[in-house]
């Protein structure tokens, strides 16, 4: 199983970026991702997910309204949107799989993820 994030960078407040995460080794379809993200000095948030079959959607408070998270499971891809992007945006992003294909997305279900990817950094700055 390997997740590999790409897309992060240095955006100006307000700005976009869209991140994505290319899965391999198993069979993504048959299961439900989540972004995460981690900021300096601060524990690991929960930020979204999406079922298996991109059915339905979720999302933190905190991005709400301003990021949007699909995936393309012929390509074997998750992405997430980024819009209207802030300095408290700014960590290390995450994708990660769930256990099955729907699960429960709250911000204290992380434990349950089996398989992560390395992150890419994300940077909100004027």
């Amino acid at each position: 199983v390997q997740l590999v994030e790409s897309g992060g960078g240095l955006a100006q407040p307000g700005g976009s970026l869209r991140l994505s995460c290319a899965a391999s080794g198993f069979t993504f379809s048959s299961y439900a991702m989540s972004w995460a993200r981690q900021a300096p000095g601060k524990g690991l948030e929960w930020v979204s997910g999406i079922y298996s079959d991109g059915s339905d959607t979720y999302y933190a408070d905190s991005v709400k309204g301003r990021f949007t998270i699909s995936r393309d499971n012929a390509k074997n891809t998750l992405y997430l949107q980024m819009n209207s992007l802030k300095p408290e945006d700014t960590a290390l992003y995450y994708c990660a799989r769930a256990p099955r294909p729907i699960v429960v997305f709250t911000p204290t279900g992380l434990p349950e993820y089996d398989y992560w990817g390395q992150g890419t950094q994300v940077t909100v700055s004027s």
